[in-house]
């Protein structure tokens, strides 16, 4: 049954006469250079006319760019922002940043009306001068303020603090090529050599079997060793033959518990913690190429950062052979706090696709098998994997899949009910998912997919008995409650007063974890206008006639209350509205393009 179409919502909330108008503030500068004119009909619709011109950039997201920049001579130097600490550069005169104080606070941009919330959480602010809420804890001449019995009580309590920090010793022997990986080596030489192996002894069976049918083989004979009398006599052990793996010494209980989907851009530290606050049981890192975090790029270790809340937390790692893959599984033990790694085999994205990772490892099984094995035996920690039916269009293949990842030593399996092809634009085959599972017994399964309401959980787990648990991605982006929804087995009719508090939530992790300086400030704005994108969607439960699907589109309609209208606007000028309230006016030069535009109703 296709649910795909328009949201029933009640008819006193409709918008009837609309005209529909085109804000040039949210379109980014490639579509302005091919927008000539916009033709707005005698029925209200509007017409574009598009000029002709073969300069302008092809393709998805071309013209994002960066939403701000700092420059170095705007932000005071970071060793200077707490004069209670330091009174010296450590850089000196190759620093490109502000020193002097008077000249720092004369370019400053205005304070951010409201209290500095890592002030009121741990009794101190770090950036100090550099606080865009700096008036709520410095004096009048600039110096920080402590809370001495705040920050006792903040030192004190657990559960409240980013771990997974990489160090700088560790960052400089990973650029340097001077990291320890001989375990990881040995183990992917030992895999290719019982490969190789395999494949002489299959082409030694096949010549002996030419012998027996009348010709002569060219393998020599091996004399077989008598048994001596010395073999000692009692229970064959074999601890010679069958090793215990590794990843058997830890374990993990799936069953039951609700995993929030490892999501690109959106998955950040700040969002996760908001999930874990309304019942989310797994959180996992979004994707971290593997090739990068053996280059030690910071923006790449700045995914596996956790939050102490996340109480079982993974990283999902995308690489595209065992070497890579098997490296960066040791290192995650060796120098993070990861309770498993999870392999993605469903990334879509096309250049990932191409270069044989995500969903391109799918088709090269033999790669797939030692990466899985070798990640295996390098470490202690379960490994995971997440997949998605298959590659082309309405062509499951993962059936053939599961019996060879049970017996890789896979400890869970996420199946994502779509193939690579599909993307978003089809329902996740629940049916599909439950044939998946019983294949992959006893090995604990998750379906992903389609998963907006309590209701919609409950339909997938009678569609697909056999499962473990479900895994929530966009439905925990539209409605992160979702989780005590099912937990609590109803459905929330979240306000707008609500929701804006949750909003607000996020921004405070977000300038505890970015930081509240003018750079902390506008990374947190970023993210949380990725995230509006999607949280636009929601439609609050009291304005629908039945309940909402994951695919469908809502008419124009207008909420109980302004705010509530405004949460549904669709314009990424209105969701910038919805940032000043909670992060100031935006800076000169500020330009927003959600990267998840085009499937943003997918």
């Amino acid at each position: 049954m296709d649910l795909s179409g328009v949201a029933k919502i009640k008819p006193e909330f409709i918008v009837e006469d609309h005209v529909k108008v085109l804000s040039m503030d949210c379109v980014n500068e490639n579509d302005k250079r091919k927008l000539e004119a916009v033709d707005v009909e005698e029925d209200g619709s509007v017409k574009k006319r598009f000029k002709k011109n073969k300069n302008v950039l092809k393709g998805q997201n071309k013209g994002r760019g960066p939403t701000f920049v700092t420059k170095p001579e705007d932000c005071f130097c970071h060793s200077l922002k707490d004069s209670t600490l330091q009174q010296t550069c450590n850089y000196g005169e190759k620093c490109k940043f502000v020193h002097d104080k008077n000249a720092f606070m004369k370019k400053k941009p205005e304070d951010i009306s409201g209290e500095c919330y890592v002030f009121l959480e741990q009794g101190y602010c770090p950036m100090g001068i550099s606080c865009r809420f700096g008036s709520s804890h410095l004096d009048e001449n600039g110096v920080n303020l402590i809370n001495e019995d705040v920050q006792k009580k903040w030192k004190a309590s657990s559960g409240n603090r980013t771990v997974n920090i990489l160090s700088h010793e560790v960052r400089h022997e990973l650029r340097k090529h001077a990291y320890n990986f001989e375990k990881s080596e040995k183990i992917c030489k030992e895999n290719k050599a019982s490969k190789d192996d395999k494949k002489e002894t299959e082409n030694c069976c096949k010549v002996n079997l030419e012998a027996k049918d009348g010709g002569e083989s060219d393998v020599p004979k091996v004399d077989i060793a008598v048994e001596s009398d010395n073999t000692p006599s009692g229970p064959v052990l074999d601890t010679d033959i069958v090793k215990t793996r590794k990843c058997e010494l830890k374990k993990i209980d799936w069953t039951g518990k609700l995993y929030l989907s490892p999501l690109t851009t959106v998955g950040n530290l700040p969002y996760r913690r908001l999930c874990k606050k309304w019942g989310a049981d797994i959180t996992c890192s979004e994707m971290a190429v593997a090739t990068e975090l053996l280059k030690a790029s910071p923006q790449e270790w700045a995914l596996i950062k956790r939050h102490e809340s996340e109480d079982l937390f993974g990283v999902q790692l995308c690489g595209n052979n065992p070497y890579v893959m098997t490296k960066c599984t040791q290192l995650l033990e060796d120098q993070m706090t990861v309770d498993f790694v999870d392999i993605n085999l469903g990334c879509p994205i096309e250049f990932i696709y191409k270069q044989g990772s995500g969903s391109g490892l799918l088709q090269r099984t033999n790669v797939l098998q030692s990466v899985v094995t070798c990640m295996n035996q390098v470490s202690s920690l379960p490994v995971t994997i997440k997949t998605r039916t298959g590659i082309h269009k309405d062509t499951n293949i993962i059936h053939n899949m599961m019996p060879k990842f049970k017996d890789w030593g896979a400890s869970l399996i996420t199946l994502h009910g779509r193939t690579r092809e599909q993307r978003y634009t089809k329902q996740a085959d629940w049916d599909y998912i439950e044939k998946c599972s019983q294949l992959c017994c006893p090995v604990p399964m998750f379906g992903n997919g389609d998963i907006l309401s309590y209701e919609d959980y409950t339909e997938s787990l009678k569609k697909s008995p056999s499962i473990s648990g479900v895994m929530i991605g966009r439905g925990a982006l539209i409605k992160p409650w979702i989780f005590q929804e099912i937990k609590e087995k109803k459905v929330f009719d979240i306000s707008s007063s609500e929701r804006f508090d949750v909003l607000k939530d996020y921004v405070n992790y977000g300038l505890e974890h970015w930081g509240s300086d003018t750079r902390g400030v506008e990374t947190t704005r970023r993210f949380l206008l990725e995230w509006l994108s999607f949280l636009h969607r929601y439609i609050p439960v009291g304005i629908l006639e039945a309940s909402q699907k994951m695919n469908q589109r809502p008419p124009i309609y207008h909420g109980r209350d302004d705010m509530e209208t405004l949460m549904a606007s669709s314009n990424c000028s209105d969701w910038i509205k919805i940032s000043e309230m909670l992060l100031g006016k935006i800076p000169t030069g500020f330009s927003f393009l959600p990267k998840h535009k085009a499937n943003s109703w997918k």
